[in-house]
């Protein structure tokens, strides 16, 4: 089941704010830069590159993804493992809160969303 519209601008917002903080100064954008999209209950995090050998062409490569679970009313928080699919973030998986979820993400203390 989709976010509530009134969820879904809250956590825009939010996740909007903190990739914002993320993003390199304007020079380097079209070298790096971050992104994030909502689909459904999911937030997903990820880093914009030029392809390595088609220049022009831009990928997007995963950092985090988190998905709201209503009936529990927690987050659940995936990293993207190199055979490309998601893993469940097995140190610290559930939380109450996008803002907890950031946290966690910011720290990266494993080194698994941002490397």
């Amino acid at each position: 089941m989709a976010l509530s519209e009134i969820e879904y601008k809250r956590y825009e917002k939010i996740v909007g704010n903190y990739v914002e903080s993320k993003r390199p100064p304007l020079h380097l954008r079209k070298e790096l830069d971050f992104g994030f999209r909502i689909e459904n209950q999911s937030i997903e995090i990820f880093e914009i590159r030029p392809a390595w050998r088609e220049p022009g062409v831009f990928i997007e490569l995963a950092v985090a993804k988190t998905t709201f679970v209503k009936r529990t009313r927690t987050w659940k928080l995936y990293w993207q493992r190199k055979d490309l699919n998601w893993h469940r973030y097995d140190p610290d998986v559930e939380h109450t809160s996008i803002e907890e979820v950031l946290a966690v993400i910011d720290a990266d203390e494993y080194g698994c969303f941002y490397g």
